[in-house]
């Protein structure tokens, strides 16, 4: 598993993340914004509150709220996730 080590807030509910393997970048989070427990992120200030927790390698945000490393190191670098079947797998 890559581990997050490192998380910035930026600007429209994006994040920059580095990850223990050295890959960085932002991640768009606006899909999420106002549904279920990310609707606190409707105030930029608690979207701006995230953490990194070292003990479990991703971010996350008071109220017990955090993200799949896995799911954010692929949106970030396009890796397939951990068992996923291959994008050709049905032909």
């Amino acid at each position: 598993m890559n581990r997050i080590i490192a998380a910035e807030p930026r600007p429209n509910h994006r994040l920059w993340l580095r990850f223990q393997d050295g890959a960085e970048g932002e991640v768009d989070l606006s899909h999420l914004v106002g549904r279920g427990v990310f609707a606190a992120w409707r105030d930029v200030a608690e979207f701006n509150r995230v953490s990194v927790d070292l003990s479990t390698g991703t971010v996350c945000w008071p109220g017990d709220i955090d993200l799949d490393p896995e799911v954010l190191y692929s949106r970030l670098t396009g890796a397939p996730l951990p068992g996923a079947a291959p994008a050709n797998a049905n032909r």
